[in-house]
């Protein structure tokens, strides 16, 4: 699904480096050209990576600026073609081709190596031409005012593509992920800025170390959420910027899902607990084992609009993340119609994430601020068997 959908899952990164000088807009579009999506649907290849236009998967042009050119926004999707050859296929074609050349050469007892590996690049490449390639999109959403970029993904691989593609398309300019840690010193006021950097252990190592060892912001953020939730502590304040008024109180709460993890005598385990919970007993269960709270889904509503999303603590990613509808109206196509949908959308996805920012700022201001022990000998009396 894309970002243009009411419940799409992404992840978010900063741009880092300078812009260039002059007609923004116009550098963009080229650069986007340079590298936009070349069709592989009548030719053997097996892959194919590039950007096509936002509202139009088929189009990769860029020559009309209002195609992602959007106020501060740039917009646009990465596709993603592969051919898939099932493997029983391969398999079938290639003892085929296996016996054809022993029945023609009979002082072979076997296909030798070389010959074997020259059959499987024939098979493979004949039944390619025969295979229409599956195209994935995933939308990309650039904030020039602020630096951020949101990709509308949370595989691996498709990052993995998206920042290969995007520093080969923006020289210059590299995506660093927006990791716990990051995000922490982003929404943590000045006075915990201190407090914060005393508990990373990886301040000067990689982003990579910095994810693995700081992994306590996601499970003990989402154990204080939980905590909360079945202890009438529900209302929140904004605290951090975006659409919302500084100010505006808030509902946050988990519920529906919960993913744990952790050791047993037999390697990792993980549990998952799914639907409504009545005390959450299952939950506290596994976390009376040992087990951390890795993924759960959280609920935010604000008046009459609601948010819900599962965040993935190791790397605070957001699955599943549901915003208030935007409907198109019916039977309109124009323009502006779908520009006006696309800033109402922008408008609710980026109030969620003002108002997860301010859900975990409140987190960060209890964890720092010189009470936890008294909140974790809460929380463990909580646990306790009733």
């Amino acid at each position: 699904m894309g970002l243009l959908s009411n419940t799409v899952s992404v992840s978010q990164f900063d741009v880092v480096g300078d812009l260039p000088e002059g007609d923004l807009a116009q550098w963009v579009g080229e650069k986007l050209a340079e590298h936009a999506f070349s069709s592989i649907e009548n030719s053997a290849e097996e892959l194919a990576l590039g950007w096509v236009e936002l509202d139009d998967f088929q189009s990769m042009e860029f020559s009309d600026p209002s195609s992602w050119w959007r106020d501060d926004y740039v917009a646009f999707t990465l596709r993603r073609d592969q051919r898939r050859l099932p493997s029983a296929l391969v398999k079938g074609e290639l003892q085929r081709e296996q016996q054809r050349f022993l029945a023609e050469n009979p002082t072979y007892q076997r296909v030798p190596k070389d010959k074997n590996d020259e059959l499987k690049e024939l098979v493979r490449n004949r039944l390619l031409v025969r295979v229409l390639p599956s195209p994935s999109l995933m939308d990309v959403v650039w904030n020039l005012r602020t630096g951020r970029l949101t990709f509308a993904s949370v595989s691996t691989r498709a990052m993995d593509d998206l920042t290969d593609l995007f520093q080969k398309t923006f020289a210059g300019l590299r995506l660093v992920s927006v990791y716990p840690m990051q995000r922490a010193r982003l929404v943590a006021p000045d006075a915990l800025q201190d407090a914060l950097a005393a508990e990373n252990p990886s301040a000067e190592g990689s982003v990579m170390e910095q994810i693995r060892d700081n992994q306590w912001l996601g499970s003990e953020f989402l154990m204080w959420l939980l905590y909360g939730t079945t202890n009438a502590r529900s209302d929140y304040q904004v605290t951090c910027d975006g659409p919302a008024a500084a100010g505006e109180s808030f509902v946050a709460y988990l519920d529906n899902r919960f993913l744990l993890a952790g050791q047993g005598n037999e390697g990792a385990q993980k549990v998952t607990v799914v639907g409504p919970q009545d005390r959450f007993e299952e939950v506290r269960v596994a976390l009376r084992q040992g087990k951390e709270i890795g993924e759960a889904t959280i609920h935010m509503e604000k008046l009459e609009h609601q948010w819900r999303l599962t965040l993935k603590g190791e790397l605070f990613q957001f699955g599943s993340f549901k915003c208030p509808t935007v409907r198109i109206e019916k039977g309109a196509e124009l323009e502006d119609e779908r520009l006006a949908v696309f800033y109402e959308r922008m408008h609710v996805f980026e109030e969620g994430l003002q108002l997860f920012d301010s859900l975990f700022a409140a987190f960060l201001a209890e964890r720092l601020g010189g009470q936890w022990g008294q909140r974790c000998q809460q929380i463990n009396q909580w646990l306790e068997p009733q």
